[in-house]
């Protein structure tokens, strides 16, 4: 699941009363990641870092970052912040599960994870959710994931772990034992740190065809 772009653009546009599109938030995604990756703290600071960092390059004055963490909090309030979809993503995780392949969430959250999951019609594909605000642990520190791999009953190197952020997701997987894969936001290019892909649905194909190992 990704950030709203347009819910976000529109509240605070509206708020700010500045004009701002969701096509400019998203065109700053990848310079709003290396901020996040950069930045030192918990799961809170480091979101933070990545939605000011978005709102700065998409020419957001920096003394209007208050009114814009305001709004973004009233929004996250009403509805997950991360709650859009690629096209994707339905059909991709469909193959999966139809294959047999047991699948789960470890996310840096803040409770409501599988409640979001829920709304965007995603939890049934999953066996596993871990929520960081419910197992009091946050990623990457690997006791996370693997504690989704024993609720999942698998072992690391029978497990492969895909996710957004190389410091976050990529190292905390690794530090557990599992092979990683790391989801290139849209217009990113390859990470010379680890494997990509491109999209749920590129990832399906080389799980099913089997040129990524995964339980």
């Amino acid at each position: 699941m990704f950030l709203d772009y347009p819910r976000m653009a529109a509240a605070v546009a509206a708020a700010l009363d500045i004009p701002l599109s969701a096509e400019r938030l998203a065109a700053g995604a990848a310079e709003a990641t290396r901020a996040m990756e950069q930045a030192r703290g918990a799961d809170r600071e480091r979101a933070a870092a990545y939605l000011e960092a978005l709102f700065r390059v998409a020419g957001v004055p920096a003394d209007r970052m208050v009114a814009v963490r305001d709004c973004l909090t009233r929004l996250h309030q009403q509805r997950h912040l991360w709650s859009s979809l690629a096209a994707d993503t339905h059909e991709a995780l469909g193959r999966l599960r139809a294959a047999g392949i047991r699948l789960g969430v470890v996310s840096n959250s803040d409770g409501r994870v599988e409640e979001a999951l829920e709304a965007a019609d995603l939890l049934r594909y999953f066996d596993v959710v871990l929520d960081s605000a419910l197992v009091g642990v946050e990623k990457p520190d690997p006791a996370i994931f693997r504690a989704a791999l024993e609720a999942l009953d698998v072992r690391p190197d029978e497990a492969l772990f895909v996710g957004d952020l190389y410091e976050v997701d990529v190292v905390g997987a690794r530090a557990a034992g599992m092979t990683a894969v790391l989801l290139c936001p849209p217009g990113g290019g390859p990470d010379d740190r680890c494997r990509t892909t491109g999209s749920l649905s590129a990832l399906a194909d080389d799980l099913l065809q089997g040129d990524i190992a995964a339980s």
